[in-house]
């Protein structure tokens, strides 16, 4: 963990021209930024005292070399970062992967601590996210299925052909980590709240685990998934438990870690080697409170300047005279009297829906549906419209370099909002490995 000596060590060898990132009072980082001649290097903190240098940009940066200028400007950029090997590697199988979200928190990881990073396997029902994902992982093996079709054997009973395959095809995982649908356990889904079939799911990663035997695992979902009538959650612990993996369950607040949206996530850990308690994740890998300026402030006055990424929504006539009124009133919450019926008389609790985002606060929960100020705090700060698929991936924490391809609108919507963001799969691997 960070100390004064060590701290000090970093000014006298890093050839550092501005100063690092220290706190006052712990707990202490796991990493932090220096100034190189030729970029900016990120510089681990090893659990045994140790430090680990590698490559975080290139080039020549004019920002103070504190997390908040770094990581902004990795968001930024349009080329993809620097690698550098040499410590070992790191083999990653990712489930319900979707574009890849967590398999990019684990790429960022595996660059932190210059390991070699080797994808083996991403599975996911959604062909373009799929595809998406290959783009930008080159993983050794990709299957378009439902991840029950995949590990397709009842926990405890003796590998299928299939399973017998992948075991073989996929061996010697670090991490395996995925995201089960998480509908059926939202609070705003009140049809199928807690009792949906796609919960059941929580079971193909128990079965993974099993037939790929990964030293660590991470299960994230919405909070609401404890509250399972089946107790999905906390019967898929207990069989982790019986596989011989240390568990800790909790919920992070995303926000804590740098992500410019509130985003409360259940993380489940299971490790074979270290157990990570939830609270000294979110000490290690903490960030200053970051708002929708520091995210996409630069983005101004480029709606609609590009192909779908940049494209803006099309809204109906009553969605634009909504709008119109938030701006002409300066407001940020949308009055009763200027919704739709069933919010007329004031009977809802859904406040931030219709709503125009602020500056200087954070985004609220990011959904699929980002592009429609019906289905929440959408609205663009200063442009009369909702925000772009540019504008969400980066409070996903998405850089510029991730490639999309030529998704459309409708498809980025989806894999943006369903995706696990990046800081995540990063805080828990490098707990891990580092």
């Amino acid at each position: 963990m960070w100390h004064g000596d060590f701290v000090a060590s970093l000014r006298e060898t890093a050839e550092v021209t501005a100063p690092l990132v220290e706190r006052s009072s712990p707990p202490a980082l796991a990493d932090a930024y220096a100034w190189r001649s030729n970029g900016v290097a990120r510089i681990v903190a090893t659990t045994d005292g140790g430090r680990i240098d590698s490559p975080y940009l290139d080039g020549q940066c004019s920002f103070v070399v504190a997390h908040d200028g770094a990581e902004q400007q990795w968001l930024r950029a349009a080329e993809r970062p620097p690698v550098a090997e040499g410590r070992g590697r790191l083999r990653a199988v990712d489930l319900f992967a979707g574009c890849g979200g967590l398999s990019l928190g684990l790429f960022e990881a595996a660059r932190a601590l210059r390991l070699r990073w080797e994808p083996l396997l991403a599975v996911d029902c959604d062909a373009v996210a799929l595809e998406t994902y290959r783009r930008n992982f080159g993983a050794r093996r990709v299957r378009c299925k439902d991840v029950r079709a995949v590990f397709d054997g009842a926990l405890g009973a003796r590998p299928t052909a299939a399973e017998r395959v992948l075991a073989r095809t996929a061996s010697d995982v670090d991490v395996l980590v995925g995201g089960p649908p998480c509908q059926g356990h939202s609070d705003l889904n009140n049809r199928t709240r807690r009792a949906d079939a796609k919960n059941g799911l929580y079971e193909a990663m128990v079965r993974a685990a099993e037939i790929l035997e990964p030293t660590h695992a991470l299960i994230e979902n919405v909070p609401g998934a404890l509250h399972d009538r089946d107790r999905v959650v906390q019967r898929s612990a207990e069989a982790l438990a019986g596989l011989g993996y240390e568990i800790t369950l909790g919920v992070i607040d995303l926000h804590e870690l740098g992500l410019p949206q509130r985003r409360r996530r259940l993380v489940l850990l299971a490790s074979r080697t270290r157990r990570i308690e939830i609270s000294g994740l979110v000490d290690a890998h903490r960030r200053e409170p970051r708002d929708l300026r520091w995210a996409i402030g630069d983005l101004v006055g480029r709606a609609g300047t590009g192909g779908a990424f940049d494209q803006t929504a099309v809204s109906a006539p009553a969605t634009c005279a909504r709008i119109d009124y938030l701006f002409d009133h300066d407001l940020y919450d949308l009055p009763d009297s200027r919704r739709p019926p069933c919010h007329a008389d004031g009977s809802h609790s859904y406040r931030s829906i219709y709503g125009r985002l602020g500056w200087d606060r954070p985004a609220q929960t990011l959904t699929r549906g980002f592009y429609s100020m019906c289905m929440g705090r959408y609205v663009h700060p200063v442009e009369r419209r909702t925000i772009t698929a540019h504008e969400a991936a980066r409070l996903q924490f998405f850089p510029d370099w991730f490639d999309f391809g030529g998704a459309s609108r409708s498809q980025l919507a989806v894999m943006i909002g369903n995706a696990a963001p990046m800081r995540l799969g990063y805080a828990a691997a490098m707990e891990w490995l580092r």
